[in-house]
């Protein structure tokens, strides 16, 4: 049995108890919520499966030390202890990513400098040479996380942010950030029991992440490929199982359908979902709110309007003043969940959100509210057994206090800072018991080229779903035939589902 160690979900702010439910469905242990981080103890397997299932993560960090300094030669001195053998060899690339809340440490690139120049030097030391740095693809991702004089040094276990799903060809201007998107919609707690439908939907984002949550498919099915790979104690026919698994994946009986007014975003959404292979699930179409009907089957709306800043409309407050008249007279009967920046844009739509929930998009403090909409006056609507909001929903507007009380921002956080980079600054870690002798490592099989590594058979298409279209992974796009994919030499297919394959 391998050995269980501490992990760390990055994610946004708001996005922690999504995070955490996600998790503990996932079979994690010892989860605690932090500020936009998650920790939690699992095996490599559990490592694995946080990095391809997650829907809310950015990336999982694997911490490899804790330790404390008040200067850059502590830190230097602390991240020499460590035997960095266990982790890169002279032909291995790594980067370094930095964190930094500190008032002695005021420049997070040179605690970078300081890790990798301790990395050098022992190198130097026992072998006479030294491994490479490599900015854009390194071998070896590592995180240096320093809060006042606790530093926390973790393998970057996802490389690339996990948000980069694999799926997206062509985008329009301001898209949705694909883990945002996936925690709007778990918040709203649909998992495919109704129609799902996006009036203003851009490039599609919303769109298919609803298919991948109503399917239960992992979001990282389209990725090319995760920075644990390349370790030195990747197990792949562990990854190939976890990839080749499709048992959780279920039928999803209703429909998705997407809108917008402008065409050239209509055929951005079209492209992007037939590379996803969801085009049997949805359907995108060139419409205008204002002419928005009510729909035959029972559905729930989720949208992310222009806030007048990055996207605007020449008349953005009679947009949103349309968009509750649409809501009020062609949506009863069913929940429409808005996220949205402006206190005077909500203002206007004109209708009672019976829930709020405070969510960053980007730099920007956001909203997302729901509207029930019924006939008749609330009064009514809860003595005929009406509810406003669930358990849940209370739990989650109490998170607004916590989130308002919490937050060391400005009313909009400062453009180059990134809502993933600052999340676990006074976080406390705990120590495991119980932590077994490292087993010896078996030799490493030679390093194969990157076009051979998990060469396999073809995957047959699935009658059930059309994945036409799937994503060239070398030229990056569409084309036509079954559902296979090639993930660098990787295919997707039913029967060998893996056998070789970051901001809206």
């Amino acid at each position: 049995m391998t050995q269980d160690y501490e992990l760390i979900a990055k994610t946004f702010m708001g996005l922690e108890p999504v995070l955490a439910k996600e998790l503990a469905q996932l079979g994690a242990e010892n989860i605690e919520i932090g500020r936009r981080m998650v920790s939690f103890t699992g095996n490599k397997e559990m490592m694995y499966r946080a990095n391809f299932q997650l829907h809310t993560a950015i990336r999982i960090l694997k911490p490899i030390k804790h330790f404390k300094a008040q200067s850059a030669d502590d830190v230097y001195e602390g991240v020499k202890e460590v035997d960095w053998t266990r982790f890169l060899d002279l032909n291995t690339t790594f980067a370094v990513d930095s964190v930094v809340f500190s008032e002695e440490f005021r420049h997070s690139k040179f605690v970078a400098y300081k890790v990798k120049d301790a990395i050098v030097d022992q190198f130097r030391e026992k072998t006479g040479k030294r491994p490479n740095i490599s900015i854009t693809n390194p071998d070896i991702r590592l995180n240096i996380h320093v809060a006042e004089d606790k530093c926390t040094l973790s393998l970057d276990s996802s490389g690339e942010s996990l948000h980069r799903r694999g799926y997206r060809q062509e985008s329009v201007e301001a898209p949705l950030n694909e883990v945002l998107a996936a925690g709007m919609i778990l918040m709203t707690g649909w998992h495919g029991e109704t129609d799902f439908i996006d009036p203003m939907c851009g490039s599609g984002t919303l769109l298919i992440e609803a298919a991948l949550i109503a399917r239960n498919m992992s979001p990282g099915l389209f990725r090319k490929e995760f920075a644990f790979e390349k370790w030195k104690d990747f197990d792949r026919d562990l990854f190939d199982a976890i990839y080749n698994d499709d048992s959780q994946e279920r039928e999803f009986t209703h429909h998705i359908y997407g809108y917008d007014i402008d065409m050239k975003a209509v055929n951005t959404a079209r492209i992007n979902v037939r590379a996803a292979g969801l085009t049997n699930d949805i359907t995108v179409e060139n419409v205008d709110f204002k002419d928005f009907t009510q729909p035959k089957e029972k559905s729930i709306m989720v949208t992310n309007p222009p806030y007048g800043e990055r996207i605007s409309t020449p008349d953005l407050l009679g947009t949103y003043k349309m968009i509750g008249e649409r809501l009020k007279h062609q949506f009863t009967g069913n929940d429409a969940w808005i996220l949205s920046y402006r206190e005077e844009c909500f203002d206007q739509i004109g209708l009672k959100p019976s829930i709020k929930i405070p969510l960053y998009n980007g730099s920007l403090e956001c909203e997302f509210r729901k509207y029930q909409m019924f006939d008749g006056k609330m009064r009514v609507f809860r003595e005929e057994g009406g509810t406003v909001k669930t358990e849940e929903e209370k739990r989650q507007m109490a998170e607004k206090r916590r989130f308002k009380q919490n937050r060391e921002f400005k009313k909009r956080l400062e453009e180059q800072e990134e809502n993933e980079e600052a999340d676990i600054r006074s976080f406390k870690f705990r120590s495991l018991e119980k932590k077994e002798p490292r087993e010896p490592r078996e030799p490493r099989e030679p390093r194969e080229s990157r076009e051979s590594r998990y060469s396999r058979e073809s995957r047959g298409s699935r009658d059930s779903r059309d994945r036409e279209s799937r994503y060239s992974r070398d030229s990056r796009k569409p084309f036509k035939g079954k559902r296979d994919f090639d993930r660098k030499g990787r295919t997707f297919d039913k029967k060998n589902r893996r056998n070789d394959h970051d901001e809206d």
